[in-house]
């Protein structure tokens, strides 16, 4: 299995990030709709538009919450599951780390920059939804 990490430095304090992470309504801004909730043990869906070759479902499961600095879930979509941590680091008092490992990604072509790719482009959007905020 492959896996990546990712850094992020955003300009917005831990607690407004923690509830980009965690709340459904500011979820569904960067993500997708979906029926998030920061309890371990919830399972949850985020839906996009469905295409030709995906139902638009990604289902998950929460691992981890420890607020505000670290959100755990499982992430996947048929038998492509990967587990997703958020860590968050306060570095001042309007700006925050934030670091991403992604685990469980499958060995087949493309499947890793796919993944990593696909985070770069959310945690853009996240950054313009805090900016807007």
């Amino acid at each position: 299995m492959a896996e990546f990490s990712l850094d992020f430095q955003l300009k917005s304090s831990i607690d407004t990030v923690w509830s980009a992470l965690t709340d459904s309504t500011m979820l569904e801004k960067w993500i997708w709709k979906n029926d998030f909730k920061p309890s371990v043990g919830h399972t949850f869906q985020f839906q996009a538009e469905p295409n030709e070759w995906w139902d638009g479902i990604v289902t998950g499961k929460v691992l981890v919450v420890d607020a505000p600095n670290t959100l755990s879930y499982t992430w996947g979509t048929g038998s492509e599951v990967h587990t997703v941590t958020w860590s968050l680091t306060a570095t001042g008092v309007e700006t925050t780390h934030l670091h991403l490992d992604q685990t469980g990604i499958s060995e087949r072509p493309g499947a890793l920059e796919g993944a990593e790719s696909g985070q770069i482009a959310l945690v853009g959007k996240l950054e313009n939804v805090l900016a807007e905020m």
